[in-house]
């Protein structure tokens, strides 16, 4: 969305920095409870503790201040785990069999140790700043001191992090704000976006979380003297140190500390059909009808902003259907829903004063107020405004209620929009809170609010949440983020991959783009048809965009449209692998999408973005300029790599440069693994988690191999918790005359488990086999194209053997 906005200032020159460490002196330490260890100076009090042997938390109490024990972001309890204290003359240790924290007396230091191994220290801890303003613009105010907490790096270290940007994965050297404001029209390069998170992540497999709400910014050695600030205008001065085995270790455990992704339903991995916007009625009809016709498969339309209000401007707020353009939403929203296709509903947290909600929400003193206890009005691109205030239980309600309404009427999905808030000036008052102690948490809470209200109202429903802002822990309230309103042109796509891995690692799996781009009138099939080539492997497939040029595939050339359609077909073969994908994020917040230095710890692969892996078995390369004929790819040592188009092997542990085609992307599936896929559907609503396409991909060098698929109904809320869901096992072992799989599955107390159509479709089947049994029951069955297509049914209430001799 048009993005016109005022200047975010929180610009700053330093001129007084003291290090209060250098004059801090130690006073005593004690065992608050055996739990708590309390660190006494002369200007505080350090309060330290673990939550396990992997992630601990240290927060300061200056002399005079209270300690706000409230945290948007943690809602991991302590863990009763062994620990040890001692106290020398000279340093106290306070050890975990993991973790561990060393205070040096004098000078006054903190140090974090993993497994003996130093991680990270205290350069100068918590002080003060002075500054002068760079610069004033209206509407913003400029704090004149500012809080920092200063750390030491190793002059190797990679750092990721502060949530979404266009910087390079390596985002060493950058002075960044924690601000969420839209950018629109980026492209390759984009310092400040929708998500701000003051989360910094190490190549040394380590976090720092800055447990904070209000503005400030992140300096990741912009001086370059090995430094990492965190400075922020007032609040908490809390962090967490999380540590890991592994990149997906350190993952779970840091969504461990800010909460678990719950799982979506199913028809959150198919198509969706939006752009800015369908006027009416009649053409949103018209456009599942033109998917329909085309056999092109869809499984959600999305309603921006003309749902509620013919115009862009002086209509939000309104929040209610427009009959004159939706002259029978409900009645819509059902015939769609007959055709398998949910309706996603556009709202905004901005009420404009000439809306129709405005003098209900003025009377009932839901909105965010001035100076002087008046409804806050300012002026943005949709008109003269107000913002509901989401933190009064008026506000709240209020808000839930219209959602309430929407509900009822049929929706499936909620997207919530502008929520950085786009436009909030420093002036504005919400609940004992400022604008500036909010502006990065509103989106974060808006999104907990609906998803509240749908615990408490429709509890059996998964709720789907499209949001462009956010902070740290989202991902707990089934926050589905866009990556903003990104240019429609090659450099708006590049930086795609960065940002969604980035997130990935921060928690927010489910990170994606605008598939085609956004902003700008570029009528490019090529560059079109490349970023839904790539979307395949992207947690949401959603085109969508202005509608100056058609985000649909059924609005392009023939060209586009064939090529999207392939896409499109691919994205749900691959439902029971995705779904799974989803199933393992929801589980131990491990990302759909991961760097490949996930798969491989090299220094030269820590930079890269352009690879990655999809799930753990694909290893995609997506194409990201015009006219690429050949491009160069590094393929993991960590096995061998398969074609997933020709079956043609690439060793592992080579840079090779391949040859491109207009079809597909790069994409190769890993030696040994196992793919489930399923046939063809025009929506999930006829996904048949019975009837499977079990692609196992040979590799003699792949001994032993596993893979799990979950499966539920798609639908219903916490099916694994409840009992209601199916975990099926694949597991192949090569010996030295036969190839053994073995199929398995664990149901849920409660699931009425069916009856399996498999169909076993062996890779690289380079023999004749003497020896095809399934269940000890011999089949006669002959290799094509060095597959072999082994069909069967299965009671998955016992287990089912396939043996295939190797010769």
């Amino acid at each position: 969305m048009k993005n016109i906005k005022i200047l975010f200032l929180f610009l700053f020159i330093s001129t007084l920095s003291f290090a209060q460490n250098s004059n801090r002196i130690f006073k005593n330490a004690s065992l608050q409870k055996e739990r708590v260890l309390n660190i006494e100076v002369n200007d505080g009090m350090y309060q330290i503790q673990f939550y396990n042997s992997k992630i601990i938390e240290t927060f300061f109490i200056p002399k005079g201040e209270k300690f706000n024990v409230n945290s948007h972001a943690v809602v991991l309890e302590p863990n009763a785990i062994e620990i040890k204290f001692n106290e020398t003359l000279s340093s106290v240790e306070y050890t975990s069999k993991g973790i561990s924290v060393k205070i040096q007396k004098k000078p006054f230091q903190i140090s974090y140790f993993y497994k003996g191994a130093e991680i990270t220290s205290e350069k100068q801890g918590y002080f003060k700043s002075k500054h002068i303003p760079l610069e004033l613009v209206k509407g913003n105010i400029v704090a004149e001191e500012t809080e920092k907490i200063e750390f030491n790096l190793t002059s190797k270290e990679v750092l990721y992090g502060a949530g979404a940007r266009a910087l390079g994965m390596n985002r060493r050297g950058n002075r960044l704000a924690l601000y969420n404001r839209a950018k629109y029209g980026y492209e390759a390069h984009a310092e400040l976006m929708n998500f701000t998170l003051p989360i910094v992540i190490s190549s040394k497999k380590y976090m720092l979380h800055f447990d904070n709400a209000p503005i400030g910014y992140l300096d990741l050695d912009s001086k370059k003297d090995n430094s990492l600030t965190y400075e922020t205008i007032s609040g908490r001065k809390t962090y967490q140190v999380i540590v890991g085995d592994s990149w997906l270790d350190l993952v779970n455990n840091y969504t461990d500390l800010t909460g678990k992704q719950p799982l979506p339903p199913r028809w959150t991995l198919g198509n969706f059909s939006s752009r800015f916007g369908y006027h009416s009625q009649k053409e949103t009809e018209a456009t599942i009808a033109k998917f329909q016709e085309e056999e092109i498969p869809v499984d959600a339309i999305i309603l921006d902003l003309y749902w509620f209000g013919k115009t862009v401007q002086g209509t939000m707020g309104n929040l209610e259907v427009d009959k004159d353009s939706f002259p029978d939403m409900k009645g819509m929203i059902g015939r769609l829903k007959d055709k398998g296709v949910k309706t996603v509903l556009i709202t905004e947290p901005f009420i404009v004063s000439n809306s129709k909600k405005w003098k209900e929400a003025v009377e009932k003193e839901v909105l965010a107020t001035d100076t002087i206890g008046n409804p806050a009005k300012y002026d943005f691109y949709f008109g003269n405004t107000g913002i509901v205030d989401i933190y009064k239980t008026a506000g709240k309600e209020w808000f839930w209620n219209i959602y309430k309404e929407l509900i009822n009427l049929g929706a499936k999905g909620l997207w919530g929009d502008l929520g950085e808030p786009e436009v909030l000036p420093s002036w504005v008052s919400f609940k004992n809170k400022k604008a500036d102690e909010i502006h990065n948490i509103y989106g974060h809470d808006w999104a907990h609010l609906i998803f509240e209200g749908y615990k408490k109202e429709f509890p059996n429903e998964r709720p789907f949440i499209l949001m462009r802002a956010g902070a740290a822990g989202s991902q707990r309230f089934g926050m589905i983020p866009w990556s903003g309103d990104v240019n429609r042109t090659w450099g708006g796509l590049q930086s795609q991959p960065e940002i969604a891995l980035q997130m990935g690692m921060q928690g927010l799996g489910y990170m994606h783009s605008d598939l085609g781009g956004f902003a700008g009138a570029n009528l490019d099939d090529n560059l079109y048809i490349r970023w839904l080539q790539y979307g395949v492997f992207q947690p949401i497939f959603r085109p969508h965009a202005q509608e100056d040029v058609p985000s649909e595939p059924v609005y392009r050339s023939d060209k586009a449209k064939k090529q999207a359609k392939k896409s499109i077909e691919l994205r749900y073969k691959l439902l029971p692998y995705n779904y799974n994908l989803a199933f393992e994020n929801n589980q131990r917040g491990t990302p759909l999408m991961r760097p490949i230095f996930f798969e491989e710890d090299d220094d030269k692969l820590m930079n890269n973005s352009t690879t990655y892996l999809w799930g753990k078995d694909f290893l995609i390369t997506p194409i990201l300029k015009d006219s690429v004929k050949t491009k160069t790819i590094y393929f993991p040592k960590t096995g061998n790599w398969y074609n997933f188009y020709t079956d043609e092997k690439v060793e592992g542990g080579q840079t090779k440069t391949i040859q491109v085609e207009e079809n597909s992307i790069p994409t190769y599936v890993r030696g040994g693994s196992f793919i489930p896929m399923t046939k063809l559907v025009q929506t999930t609503d006829n996904y048949d988690g019975n009837n499977l396409e079990i692609h196992y991909y040979f590799d003699a060098s792949a001994k032993k191999s596993r893979q799990k698929m979950y499966n539920d109904n798609g639908l219903l809320s916490q099916a694994f918790e409840k009992g209601k869901s199916e975990i099926l096992a694949f597991e192949a072992e090569i010996t030295k005359r036969f190839l053994n799989i073995d199929f398995e599955a664990e149901s849920g107390r409660y699931w009425n488990s069916a009856g399996k159509e498999i169909t076993l479709v062996i890779h690289n089947v380079n023999w004749t086999p003497k020896k095809i049994k399934v269940d000890g029951e011999r089949k006669i069955i002959l290799v094509e194209k060095k597959m072999l297509r082994i069909p069967f049914k299965w009671n998955p209430k016992e287990n089912i053997a396939v043996k295939v001799s190797l010769k």
